[in-house]
């Protein structure tokens, strides 16, 4: 009877719930099945009505075939899964969402020439690309030191580097802020080699959470250490004309300070709080509004990276921890050690370019980099965010 049953109904007739079924044996084998159908196709609809309908929860895609949204390029988000989808933004030009590509490598791994049993320190470790390269230059012999005060990329870059076979035994990562670097050399010794690359990493940038660009929607924060000190939005929240303006004009040169500064404080004092990246830029949109509409549109966006630069440094006290990491950077050297420091911006560059120049007046360095050292035209051209680099270094007296 239930090959029978298998055999007429398919997958219709189940055996099991067949076989709980007492037929009549009075009636025809044909009408036992219709039967047992039946009350299979009851009890079933009953399950179906008891159990809530299970939504399918789909991935996050693409829109189209340039996603905008951070969260909408997840083929970008896993580069080990999507390879070819790295290499392709790569190859536009563009850097790949929560990633970063570190500039200048060729530059810095000639200078430094690292020789295996060396002890260095990159100061900055960020995405792990320079840490990586000068790991590489160890052959398993010497010891990495690296330095970032962001709790959440550091992790990542942490776990990314010990998966790539770096391990305890030849790198050590550290939670604190580069003006530290005293503690360290203290406690592990000079180092042979020490680099600082000064620039935000791509995967802040990129993150709109992160509220370090004004091209994403997002709470306007730009701290590189969003557990420590006060958001962008807090600071503009009881900052006056005169000191915005200051502000502005020192830490990123802003040629329409004086109007940004005026519309930041003239929006609070309307009653309307400035928390997120649109908020600042709408602000910045207002002020320049006076300027000829072919204008307009160039100079609102230049102006907005230049206040958001501005408000980042001030929030993160960045040329202050520059300057303490150049007071510092002599004693933390071992005699004929070898510094190099990536900046992108004048700010950066003149406490840099003034901190070498003295050390060598005053016998502390035996060499610097006369001029600046640029990325090649190749690797801006890969690297749109290279463009703004300048590389300088020092060697330290024997």
């Amino acid at each position: 009877m239930s090959d029978y049953l298998s055999r007429y109904y398919g997958k219709k007739a189940i055996i099991m719930e067949f076989k709980e079924i007492s037929p009549k044996k009075e009636k025809s084998l044909e009408e036992t099945a219709q039967n047992a159908l039946k009350q299979i196709k009851e009890r079933y609809k009953i399950m179906e009505q008891q159990q809530p309908e299970k939504k399918h929860k789909r991935r996050v895609r693409y829109k189209g075939t340039h996603p905008r949204r951070f969260e909408e390029k997840y083929k970008e988000l896993n580069p080990e899964k999507y390879g070819d989808t790295i290499q392709k933004v790569i190859s536009k030009g563009s850097t790949p969402a929560g990633m970063h590509i570190s500039i200048c490598v060729k530059e810095i791994l000639e200078f430094f020439d690292i020789q295996p049993g060396q002890k260095g320190l990159d100061a900055t470790l960020g995405y792990g690309g320079h840490t990586r390269k000068m790991l590489e230059k160890l052959q398993g012999k010497g010891h990495i030191y690296a330095l970032d005060v962001d709790p959440i990329e550091s992790v990542k870059t942490e776990k990314r580097l010990h998966d790539a076979g770096f391990g305890e035994d030849i790198l050590t990562i550290k939670h604190i802020n580069f003006a530290n670097i005293d503690q360290v050399a203290e406690e592990v010794g000079p180092f042979d080699f020490i680099l600082a690359d000064l620039g935000v990493s791509s995967m802040q940038i990129d993150n709109p959470e992160r509220g370090f660009s004004y091209k994403f929607e997002g709470p306007l924060d730009l701290r590189l250490n969003p557990e420590k000190g006060i958001s962008a939005a807090e600071r503009l929240e009881d900052i006056t004309k005169a000191e915005f303006e200051g502000m502005l004009i020192e830490n990123a040169d802003e040629p329409y300070a004086k109007q940004i500064a005026k519309e930041t404080v003239a929006t609070m004092k309307r009653g309307k709080k400035i928390k997120t990246t649109t908020d600042l830029k709408d602000v910045i949109e207002r002020a320049l509004n006076f300027l000829p509409e072919k204008e307009r549109k160039e100079a609102v966006k230049k102006s907005c990276q230049r206040t958001f630069q501005a408000l980042r440094i001030d929030v993160n006290s960045e040329f202050e921890v520059l300057e303490e990491l150049l007071e510092k950077l002599p004693d933390a050297l071992a005699p004929g050690g070898k510094v190099a420091i990536l900046t992108f911006h004048s700010g950066e560059d003149r406490l840099v370019k003034h901190a070498f120049k003295y050390g060598k007046k005053v016998g502390i360095y035996s060499d610097v980099a006369k001029d600046v050292i640029r990325p090649s035209k190749e690797e801006c051209a890969q690297n749109g965010r290279a463009k703004s680099t300048k590389m300088r270094w020092a060697i330290k007296v024997k």
